[in-house]
């Protein structure tokens, strides 16, 4: 059981934490301004269930693993930039061809798998677990193992509560814009551009 004491501070700090710009929210804004606020939701919740990876992964110990091997590292995060470098063609690619908004389609049934591989494939979020949620772990208060995976999926809730505003938001812009046709190819472009910014950030930590 959690300590009561560190709840306030823990959720304040990830509350800012979720709030500031970050891949999750950039990924999001940009499906859901290309696709609608449906999408947007779908790629919070995409997210939120990769985040149970992240969080189990804490609580069982293999953060330190991966934080030993910087050649895992470098595998993923390669992976992670292949894969959204590639959403960035083929969302470039979409942009000449967009349908009008009477034939738009409907969202991406992939949309869900799609989100949940950027998130897994982000080493920085394990690391980031790895780093942030023993702070708030007290002796005498249970496991270790169970109190990280409590805080994990306090956090994961508060993730999934501002991803799926962000993703609502994005969303209905994206329709108001949709009329116009140029206005949709731009948000399209946008998406791409974004997807491309993110595979580009994570081949930097790479190389680096």
């Amino acid at each position: 059981m959690l300590d009561p004491a560190v709840l306030p501070g823990f959720v304040a700090a990830v509350v800012l934490v979720t709030v500031a710009p970050g891949p999750d929210n950039a990924f999001i804004a940009a499906v859901a301004l290309d696709r609608g606020a449906r999408a947007g939701l779908l790629s919070a919740v995409g997210m939120a269930l990769g985040m149970v990876v992240h969080v189990t992964a804490t609580a069982l110990g293999l953060a330190l693993v991966l934080q030993s091997a910087p050649a895992a590292l470098d595998v993923v995060r390669l992976l992670g930039a292949t894969y959204l470098a590639w959403l960035a063609f083929t969302t470039l690619r979409s942009a000449g061809s967009r349908p009008t908004a009477a034939h738009r389609p409907p969202p991406d049934r992939n949309l869900l798998g799609r989100a949940v591989l950027t998130n897994v494939t982000n080493p920085k979020v394990i690391l980031f677990f790895a780093a942030f949620l023993p702070q708030f772990v007290r002796t005498g208060h249970g496991p270790a193992g169970l109190q990280l995976a409590t805080l994990g999926l306090i956090f994961l809730l508060v993730g999934l509560a501002v991803d799926a505003g962000v993703g609502v938001g994005a969303g209905k812009l994206g329709e108001v814009l949709a009329p116009d046709g140029r206005a949709a190819t731009a948000t399209t472009r946008l998406a791409g551009l974004t997807f491309a910014a993110l595979a580009t950030l994570l081949l930097i930590d790479a190389v680096r």
